[in-house]
């Protein structure tokens, strides 16, 4: 949400809007500490009862920063949300398997990444419009009976399910031991970072280059959130097909957006029909990622999927912070481009992972 209501907590709280996107930085940061550390720092922890602490945290989250009088308030409100994310993407595959029949996890875990996408389609339009309204403090606020709710249904629906000492000793980190796990963590990482470098700061680039109004900005985030939910479904499309070309595709295409974006960011019609394709194409690279993970490390997926989450993570803290700077600096230009030249990076790292000699080396059938 802090990105579509980015320049009303600038000002409200008297910070650049760079500063002001480090709050997306500091979610990511915490949300990495928390998936490579959860499992351990949690060892006998039911895992019902970890969850619906995790729900009561998001809860706190959201009055934390719905009432900082702050910086530092706000972005310590913006910390326990990482908590909150990273604990939560951490454990999500494993929840799945243990709450439905095996032959329904692929349909469950599907649902899961829908309800992701639907999520950021919502989050940042809604906020938008709640922040023209009732400001961004009210719409921070309504996470909280949001998570209220969450709470009492997981509260009633979920079962115990104690804490699987066997499994605790897996680390996301081990994983990197192995020379294709680290190619492809890498071009995640730069896939990540080259996207939340732009995107975090996409409000006041419409704003003051584009010259939209709030209206008309929440229209353009609204495309962008239903291109992802579009991008959800291409995608999955185009990995059953060939994962390879997916992960390539993914970075060259946003790469090509964003050097546009540079040509025509002052046009609103071009400019709408850009970032819808960001939102097709950000939102649906993710699903060739995880499928990457499952077919990479079939017997390590959970510890891959904890790697994944952490390379994610951190890339994102990276990008925002890195975008930011460069926001303040030299301008939407300076950052775009960088961000392209990260994504190019990335597709270069997604090429050389894809080669049929590694391929080979491993085993594994593409």
């Amino acid at each position: 949400m802090p990105v579509s209501i980015l320049t009303p907590i600038a000002s409200d709280l008297h910070l650049t809007e760079g500063a002001a996107g480090q709050a997306i930085a500091v979610s990511g940061l915490f949300a990495v500490l928390t998936s490579l550390s959860i499992a351990t720092l949690t060892r006998g922890i039911d895992r019902r009862t970890l969850l619906l602490g995790l729900t009561l945290l998001m809860l706190l989250s959201g009055l934390t920063v719905a009432f900082a009088p702050n910086y530092l308030v706000f972005m310590t409100g913006r910390a326990l949300l990482g908590v909150v994310v990273g604990g939560f993407w951490s454990m999500s595959a494993a929840t799945v398997l243990r709450l439905v029949p095996e032959d329904q996890v692929p349909k469950a875990l599907g649902l899961l990444n829908g309800g992701n996408a639907l999520a950021t389609t919502v989050a940042a339009p809604l906020g938008s419009f709640l922040g023209q309204y009732i400001g961004w403090r009210g719409a921070f606020f309504v996470v909280v009976p949001l998570a209220a709710v969450t709470f009492a249904w997981q509260w009633l629906t979920l079962p115990a399910m104690p804490s699987d000492r066997r499994t605790v000793g897996t680390s996301a980190l081990g994983i990197l031991r192995r020379p294709r796990a680290r190619i492809g963590a890498a071009a995640v990482a730069l896939l990540f970072a080259g996207q939340f470098a732009l995107f975090t700061y996409v409000r006041p680039f419409l704003e003051g280059v584009t010259q939209l109004g709030v209206s008309s900005l929440s229209v353009v985030l609204l495309l962008m959130g239903a291109g992802g939910l579009c991008g959800t479904w291409l995608f999955g499309r185009l990995v059953a097909r060939s994962l390879s070309t997916a992960l390539i595709l993914a970075p060259v295409a946003l790469a090509a957006i964003a050097c546009m974006l540079v040509a025509f960011g002052t046009l609103a019609v071009p400019t709408a029909i850009l970032l819808t394709l960001w939102g097709v194409v950000g939102t649906g690279a993710p699903v060739a990622w995880w499928t990457w993970v499952a077919r990479r490390f079939p017997d390590d997926a959970e510890a891959g999927g904890g790697l994944l989450v952490a390379v994610v993570q951190l890339a994102i803290t990276l990008g925002a912070a890195g975008g930011g700077l460069l926001f303040d600096v030299g301008g939407y230009r300076a950052t775009f481009l960088a961000s392209a030249v990260l994504l190019l990076a990335g597709a270069v790292l997604a090429a050389l992972d894809a080669r049929p000699a590694n391929a080979a080396t491993t085993g594994v059938a593409r």
